[in-house]
């Protein structure tokens, strides 16, 4: 069967959804055995996310490849349970700069290198080639590649890249090439207005694109009488408008398409009859079932638990999603409704107290209040004091605390400064001429060059002999290796054991344990105070290979105060929680016992 292109792009406004939207697609398509891949294509100039601001663009997503990316391939890793390379990411200035870096080799033969053809072709050649790479364990070539268009149709930075994209239809054939584009359907006066829509079609086919699929956001389901104008002034049917109302969680979107016939849509213009492996038609099934098991969970979930997030960047929720999400996952495991309160770290601090105490006494009272505490990574010295003051509070008061990369380097310096008697214990990302650096500079990481040039990607942790004591080990030790919930054997997409934080097998009893996370660091813990930490109660648990670089840390005696180094977010999948997450979520919901006793195990989300 030839790769078949599903296309999902946006009009009228940003962020509207295309990302779900697409990475529900590939749910859907899943769920009938295809095997499915993804692209996220980018106008902007930067070369990778990796220098992007969060609060501007959201998170930094990083790969097992150490890519820096969009935060949509994180969607699309933990929807499709696939591994993605930096290749899957497509920015304009990634390609423009392929495109000169080939001129200045000669490869133009002395022509005159133009937007037409010579970038559209890369950027189609690019895709092509992607598009063939395998991103599960089967090693296969994907039967299907979404291709996610950033930004709105009609933006002048878009141009080239639609201009690739109306060429690829036309070389790929419409047999294989489905365009979905997503709308706004504003409710003004309780009216749905269809005029939006129908400009952002107008806008698609003059240049050269015609959808087969319009999905209609909108704040409530869509009316008959819209869904009919909308088709008759778009000229396609009214099966073919498919209305994306609000729903309690973006894990309802694959639900709520395949409830509008979606399938036999997909099917139909693809033609994707009679193409697909017995085995993985009987997986996709099964894995279908699961899920709507597992919105059916969350659903039923009146119990809540309350997490604070203390960090920098919470103005936008966005600049956090793959914690937010891995959260969702290990409270739905749980059983547990989430309520995330977003704290920002300066408020706690006592320059607040006396500039705005509203704002301190609100934020302590969230601090006071909460099931846990969760400080997550960041960058820069503002308020990095308040999250030490939270780390300080979690540590003294026995709430359970979860640090992920800064969030276990704020662990640290706090230890140090109230147990250690280091009262001068700083990073040197803060202070560079302080004495006491119990968090410094990774000697490999170059100081002049900003991009791509932090600790990054898939590196493994190893568990040491004196962790016997630990939850976070207990846990990987109970969880046997699994994917989507379902048992590795069984899984013919399973990705490869390595990229799932998870040990390749089961561990027999006695063998040293060894996981793999993605990284994103340029700081680390100074091995020179490990020893006199350890000698006051907190454990460095898991090391690198070489035993110098600190993993993870767990302090004894409390319900659950652990931090690693790495980012687990990055591998938490829908169906199958990151450890890390589950445990810190699990000790929040006073449910710890019942998920390390394995009573939820050969249950999938406590379905």
């Amino acid at each position: 069967m030839a790769t078949k292109y599903v296309l999902v792009s946006g009009g009228v406004i940003s962020g509207i959804g295309k990302g779900v939207i697409a990475s529900s697609l590939g749910v859907l398509l899943k769920s009938i055995g295809l095997k499915v891949t993804a692209i996220k294509i980018d106008p902007y100039l930067n070369r990778d996310a990796g220098l992007l601001g969060p609060l501007e663009h959201g998170e930094c997503f990083v790969l097992d490849d150490g890519g820096e990316v969009d935060l949509d391939l994180g969607n699309y890793e933990r929807y499709l349970n696939i591994t993605l390379t930096g290749d899957n990411n497509i920015t304009l200035g990634k390609m423009f700069q392929h495109v000169l870096d080939r001129e200045r080799k000669g490869e133009y033969l002395g022509k005159t290198v133009q937007i037409v053809p010579h970038l559209t072709d890369f950027i189609q050649d690019w895709i092509e080639r992607v598009a063939q790479i395998p991103v599960d364990s089967t090693r296969e070539r994907p039967d299907v590649c979404i291709i996610e268009l950033g930004g709105t149709v009609g933006d002048i930075e878009s141009a080239p890249l639609i201009e690739a994209l109306r060429c690829l239809r036309r070389r790929v054939g419409e047999k294989n090439f489905l365009h979905c584009h997503v709308s706004l359907v504003p409710v003004i006066n309780t009216e749905q207005k269809t005029k939006p829509t129908q400009a952002a079609i107008r806008d698609v086919r003059s240049v050269g694109l015609s959808p087969d699929i319009i999905a209609c956001r909108c704040s409530e389901p869509l009316k008959q009488p819209t869904t009919d104008k909308i088709a008759m002034y778009c000229q396609v049917e009214p099966a073919q408008v498919i209305a994306v109302h609000d729903v309690p969680s973006t894990y309802h979107v694959p639900l709520l398409l395949e409830s509008q016939g979606l399938i036999p849509i997909l099917k139909n213009v693809l033609h994707l009859n009679n193409h697909v492996d017995a085995s993985l038609v009987e997986y996709g099934a099964q894995t279908w079932k699961i899920w709507k098991n597992l919105t059916a969970t969350q659903d039923r979930a009146f119990d809540t638990v309350k997490i604070c997030l203390v960090g920098k960047y919470t103005a936008l929720q966005d600049a956090y999603l793959s914690v937010r999400k891995s959260l969702e996952h290990a409270s739905m495991r749980c059983a547990r409704k989430l309520e995330i309160t977003w704290l920002n770290s300066s408020d706690l601090e006592p320059e607040t107290e006396a500039n705005s105490p509203a704002a301190y006494h609100k934020a302590w009272g969230s601090l006071c209040t909460a099931s846990g505490i969760l400080v997550p990574g960041g960058f820069g010295t503002r308020g990095m004091e308040g999250m030490v003051i939270a780390a300080k509070w979690a540590r003294e008061k026995k709430v359970p605390y979860l640090g992920i990369c800064l969030g276990m380097q704020i662990a640290v310096i706090e230890f140090c400064r109230h147990i250690c008697g280091i009262p001068g214990a700083q990073s040197e990302e803060w202070l560079t001429d302080t004495e006491d650096k119990v968090i410094i500079y990774m000697p490999e990481v170059s100081k002049t060059t900003q991009g791509a040039s932090q600790r990054l990607g898939l590196k493994n942790t190893h568990f040491q002999d004196n962790s016997n004591f630990s939850k976070l080990r207990q846990l990987h030790e109970k969880e046997a290796p699994s994917t989507n919930g379902i048992p590795a054997a069984s899984d013919p997409n399973n990705t490869t054991a390595t990229a799932d934080g998870e040990p390749t097998a089961k561990p027999s009893p006695g063998q040293p344990i060894i996981i793999s996370e993605r990284h994103r660091h340029r700081y680390e813990v100074n091995p020179a105070y490990v020893e006199k930490m350890a000698s006051h109660g907190l454990d460095f648990i898991g090391k690198d290979e070489t035993g110098e670089r600190m993993e993870i840390l767990e302090l004894r005696d409390h319900p659950w105060f652990v931090g690693v180094q790495y980012h687990p977010e990055y591998l938490s999948r829908v169906l199958r929680p990151s450890l890390p997450y589950l445990g810190f979520v699990a000790a929040a919901a006073g449910c710890l016992d019942e998920i390390m006793g394995g009573e939820k195990r050969g249950m999938v989300n406590g379905v």
